[in-house]
Parts: structure tokens; sequence; C-alpha cells
């Protein structure tokens, strides 16, 4: 028997001959029966009273007996199967681990809403749903409707499973969290240093902004190493591609940046952008063998499950009519619960969606003076010299392409912060400083944080947030004017080749 969440006494890793059918976790009272591995070694906080919704969308999934049901990816159990009584968790391995002592009535609530940690408790959401369900694959299930864990059934493309299945073996079956800590630990780092990489090449930013990208967002700190999300690795791996991109190397640009899509579909809010960039670099013959890269890798990626089942990989990995619960929501507070589920309210953000990109795509990403159709033209037959894409060009067109999808989302759950936390910077800072000072900057970023931070969401919080966005897609319209227009240093350092060249 070994000692776990809450001093609870949990049954000890089943044997190597034992069914894999049988591994699950202890879950308390009303909880699924099974076996749960000792959290030996885990450095995951102690219990925290805001727990992080993952996404899932498969809102036909019910929560069986003792789970609260969060609309997603999680649940979390009530204080009492917690193992403190009055809301409280007992000591346990965590507490001893983080050499805490044990919490008492009355604990300090911090700004963000919830209660400050407390030992006995950890703050897994979504990993362990995460491990049962490449171990399916690792089972012999292909067929994607049968992958599932805890939380629900599985509803990323192949990428993840391949990543996370690594990450299985790793951290010995997805027991070993503390070596899972130190591996996402050091997947922040590479973030920062690629997303460094991109504004220094930018030189929109000043240096002190820095700090507050590096050590004062509590929400990304804790995405990133306390809940071991899919949502970082698929970020870092699309801030790689932009760096490509500007390095000109555009085919492995295209490569990684349908890697990044095969982890999480979130990258897709790129696409429009990256569309754009290569019309305007390529033209549309040129553009063409680009988009085969990214759809030829969807394809391999996903060969053993569509072999399988084809419909079923299609519509649980790229789904896009998820249903989303409103108790859950971080943007959408201050509407009534059935505006949010209303479908009318969903085809209204889309229509909001695709028409805030064509206004940007026609008279912020392309020059005015030309036609938008023009971009199909192989850039040698067009009428101006064709000129070299800037550092700023990329940029601006592709994290622009993402925020205003951010904007127009359906829901955001608290993970979904770190989908464009890292560019933010860059949005504030990339207009003339006449537009906006800069300790009014700083206090959108600080008042953005401010929105994450709240747990449960208010409908102060999810109209402040609202209002931050706003304020920062009104600056980009009026303080930027056409910019695609060559200027500054092309995007590659190196001397850039004929753009009627194609890789």
């Amino acid at each position: 028997m070994a000692q776990g969440r809450g001093g609870l006494t949990l049954p000890a890793l089943p044997v190597s001959g034992q069914p894999q059918a049988t591994r699950g976790w202890a879950r308390g009272p009303g909880g699924p029966a099974g076996h749960r591995p000792p959290w030996d070694g885990c450095v995951f906080p102690p219990e925290v009273g805001e727990p992080l919704a993952g996404d899932t969308g498969a809102g036909s999934w019910q929560p069986g007996p003792g789970r609260a049901d969060d609309g997603s990816r999680s649940w979390l159990r009530a204080p009492a199967e917690r193992g403190g009584g009055a809301g409280l968790a007992a000591p346990g391995p965590a507490a001893s681990l983080a050499g805490e002592a044990p919490g008492a009535p009355g604990a300090p609530v911090h700004g963000a809403g919830g209660r400050l940690a407390l030992p006995g408790g950890d703050t897994e959401i979504d990993w362990k749903a995460y491990m049962d369900e490449v171990e399916g694959v690792v089972n012999g299930t292909l067929d994607y409707t049968q992958l599932k864990g805890d939380t629900g059934p599985l509803v990323y493309p192949a990428g993840f499973v391949y990543i996370f299945l690594g990450l299985y073996y790793i951290t010995s079956r997805g027991t070993n969290i503390r070596l899972a800590q130190y591996l996402f630990g050091a997947l922040y780092l590479v973030t920062l240093l690629l997303v460094f990489r991109i504004y220094s090449r930018t030189r929109k930013v000043p240096p002190y902004v820095f700090f507050f990208m590096c050590c004062a967002s509590y929400r990304i700190h804790s995405i990133y190493i306390l809940r071991l999300f899919n949502d970082p690795v698929a970020m870092a791996i699309l801030f790689l591609a932009v760096n490509l991109f500007l390095e000109e190397r555009w085919s492995w640009g295209c490569f990684f940046f349908s890697l990044a899509v095969s982890v999480k579909m979130n990258v897709l809010l790129f696409a429009p952008g990256l569309l754009f960039l290569l019309l305007w670099r390529f033209g549309l013959l040129g553009t063409i063998p680009k988009l085969s890269i990214c759809a030829l890798l969807q394809v391999v990626l996903g060969l053993p499950f569509l072999l399988e089942n084809p419909v079923g990989y299609m519509t649980r990995s790229f789904d896009l009519g998820r249903q989303f619960l409103f108790k859950w929501t971080v943007n959408w507070r201050f509407l009534p619960e059935e505006v949010f589920q209303h479908r009318a309210f969903h085809l209204a953000l889309l229509a909001a969606h695709l028409g805030t990109l064509g206004l940007f795509a026609l008279h912020r990403w392309h020059r005015s003076d030309r036609s938008l159709l023009s971009l199909l033209k192989d850039p040698a037959e067009r009428k101006s010299p064709p000129q070299p894409l800037t550092a700023n060009q990329v940029v601006f067109v592709l994290f622009t392409s993402n925020f205003i999808g951010v904007c127009c989302s359906r829901s955001l759950h608290y993970q979904f912060y770190v989908w464009y936390f890292h560019t933010l910077p860059y949005l504030l800072w990339c207009t003339p400083a006449g537009k906006l000072s800069h300790l009014l900057r700083v206090l959108i970023l600080g008042l953005i944080e401010l929105s994450w931070n709240t747990y449960p969401s208010t409908l102060c919080s999810s109209a402040s947030l609202h209002l931050c966005h706003g304020i920062i897609l009104l600056q980009l319209w009026y303080g930027t004017t056409a910019p695609l227009e060559p200027q500054g240093p092309p995007a590659a350092q190196k001397t850039t080749p004929s753009l009627k060249k194609t890789e």
C-alpha cells in the first residue's frame, strides 16, 4: 500500500503481469476504483482552490459519482473527498516534500480569487488523462473513439499522442512527475529563447518589458510548470516555425507549423496570416507546395489512426463544433448562459472573426492601392518589383491573425492564456509611442494578467479583458498603415534569394 494524496492509503502499482485495463487512480468515495501509482517525487504544490479547465469540448461526457463536472477536461473532488473535512486538505506527501506546515482554517486568499496552496494535495488537472489516453495506444488501441482518459475522450490530433507517448516512457508511465516538471521547465526556457529571438529581430519592444514576460505572470508559470498542459508544447513549436519564417526557411517553417497544429488546433488561428504571407512571398503556384507540406505531415502523423477509423479520427481530433460550459469561461462571464450557448452567438463571433481578418488583410497587411487578387500572381510577374519581407511584416501579420482569433473565441479557458501571452508585448509596442503611452501599455498588460488570474471569472474580469483586447485591436488598426510596405532590413540577415525561387 502507498500513501496517497490527502493522506489516503492507496493500492500499490500493479505488477507487470497485471492487465493494463486495471490502471486508474483511487478517487475517494464515489470515485472510480482502480490502482494509482504513488506520487513519489511529486513537486506539484499542494491543493489550490482554482482548478484550470482543460479543453475537450466533449459536452456529452457526464461526470461519474463523486466528481464535479468542470465542463471540460478536469474535475475536482468535494472538500470531504480531499481528506480535509471542511474544505481543507489533510497533510500528505506533497506537504512533506514541499516542507510546508498543514493548512489551518482561515487560510489567506490571494488576489486571483483562489486559496493559497494548502498541504495534502496537488494541482493535477490533465496529466493523468493524457497518460491514460496515450497508454491506450501503447495497449494497441488505434480507434480514436476508444481512446479516453478519466476526464473524457481524446480530442487532440496525432502529434499530441506521439509527443506525450515519449513523455509517458521518459517519466516511467507518467508517475515521475518531478521529471515531467523539469522537462516542462526546460520547455519554458526554450520558449522564452525563441520568443526573445523573434523580438530581437523586430526591435520594437523596449528591454524592460521582458521582465514582465519572464517574471510577472503567475498564470503562465502555472500553466507550464504545475499543470503540464499540451498548449505550451504547441506554442513552443509554433515559435520555432516563426523563427524559421524569419530566416526565409519557409518549407521547414511550414513543416513545424503543421507539427504544432498536430499537438493542438489553436495554432490554426495563425493560419490566415501564414496563408497571406505565403501568397505574398511565392504567389499561388509557389504556395501550393508549402501547403502540401502541411497537409502531408498531418496525413503521415495520423495514418495509423486513419487506417483504423478515419471518420472517428477526423471528428475527434479536428472537431470545430465543440460545446463549452459556461462555468469555465474567462471571457464571456458577463453574458447570460443562454446567450453564451446559443448558436446565433457562435455564428456572430465567426462572422466577426472573418470580417476583422478581411479588413486587416485588405487595409493593414496588404497595400491598399493594390488588389488582394494580385497576390495570386507570381511575384516576378507583378507590376512593382518584388521586395523581400521584413521581420516586422512577418511577425505583425502572424501575431495579429492569432490575436483576432483570440478576441473572437467562443470561450477561453485558463490555460488558453499561453496562446497569445508572449505576443502581447509586440502587439502593444509595434505602433508609434504617440498612439499609447508606455505607462498605459504596461497597465493594459497588468489588467490582462489580473483578468486571467481571477478565479472564478467575474463580470468585471471578463469585461476588463474584452476592454483591453478592444484597445489593443484599435491601436493596431489606427497605429499602423500598410505594414507590409518594404522598410528596414529583410527578415533574413543573409542575402535573400530571388523571390521567384521557391526553395
